[in-house]
């Protein structure tokens, strides 16, 4: 796989500083029953890292010192990972908002059985990944039988509540685009997603989240190889948009991958860029209890370029301030 961040490392992205950590992002491994075209974790069915017992205990201890609000648990698919359910558990006993990154067909693995009974019982928000309402660009970008795994799936946390409204059980579906372009309008793409679902599955969803596509890992490779890599990263610069600094959510969200260690984002973690704290220049999640993060420079690269572009892009979809 071609790497990216030489390509991104001289960058005159503005610098950002942090606001108070409202968001804790916990990888709990890159072990995933899928292989998508734009994954930037390049998370796969051969992955093995998965986090450890201990460092899941300095996630906790971590969450429960400093009352961060949300947990957002990914992966890779972090249902395989064999504590994901006492992580939410005891998540949601310290009363944490807990959400999942969920792919959907993970549903279907064996051993899961119960999952989305399990998410439901305990008030999971369940981001699900669907990357078009159309079967044969889901399959192109995900593999195939995909999209009818995942329909089957949606049906079933529709019949449990999720997307229902007053239910509690709140659903997110995630748009990802093609190619290298742009995600349309969030809104108006959310209108399509809620017509095509709707009336040809019965498919309901409380939201929709468009998310541009980063020039790292898998997605990046795959530019280089193709020679597209120089004109997508033009494409950003042109549609940066200043005003959208200041909802970007490295501002607000720690990264923290299977191994402890603390990042600004999960795009960062991908490319091996750690937090910086007092110029050390690797930080664990272990170390950062009782500390305050509010001011720390943030790591800037190239690649920050993808959450600014147009409507903005991060976790959370297209930016409030688009």
């Amino acid at each position: 796989m071609h790497a990216t961040l030489p390509l991104l490392e001289v960058s005159d992205f503005p610098p950002l500083r942090r606001r108070r950590v409202e968001t804790l992002q916990v990888n709990l491994g890159y072990r995933c029953n899928q292989t998508c075209v734009h994954c930037h974790v390049n998370a796969g069915p051969a992955r093995t890292e998965m986090m450890g017992r201990e460092t899941l205990e300095a996630v906790l201890r971590y969450l429960e010192a400093s009352g961060v609000p949300v947990l957002d648990i990914t992966g890779g698919a972090p249902e395989l990972h064999p504590h994901f359910r006492e992580v939410v558990l005891r998540a949601r006993t310290l009363g944490a908002h807990v959400m999942d990154r969920c792919n959907l067909t993970v549903l279907e693995e064996p051993g899961q059985e119960t999952l989305a009974e399990f998410l439901a019982a305990n008030s999971v928000e369940i981001i699900a990944s669907l990357p078009c309402y159309l079967e044969d660009n889901v399959d192109r970008q995900r593999g195939k039988g995909v999209f009818q795994a995942s329909i089957r799936a949606l049906a079933r946390l529709n019949a449990l509540g999720y997307g229902a409204q007053g239910s509690g059980l709140a659903l997110a579906l995630v748009y990802n685009p093609q190619g290298p372009s742009l995600p349309p309008a969030q809104s108006g793409l959310e209108e399509a997603y809620r017509k095509q679902l709707g009336e040809r599955f019965g498919i309901v969803f409380n939201r929709l989240l468009t998310i541009t596509n980063m020039p790292i890992q898998r997605f990046g490779s795959m530019l280089i190889s193709k020679g597209q890599f120089s004109a997508y990263m033009r494409l950003l610069r042109d549609a940066h948009r200043q005003e959208n600094l200041e909802a970007v959510m490295c501002r607000t969200l720690i990264s923290v991958d299977w191994q402890g260690t603390v990042y600004d984002c999960d795009f960062n973690q991908m490319l091996g860029l750690p937090l910086r704290l007092a110029g050390r220049p690797k930080v664990n999640i272990a170390d950062l209890t009782g500390r305050d993060l509010e001011g720390n420079a943030i790591v800037v690269k190239d690649h920050c370029f993808g959450c600014t572009a147009g409507q903005g892009s991060s976790c959370g979809g297209a930016l409030d301030t688009c």
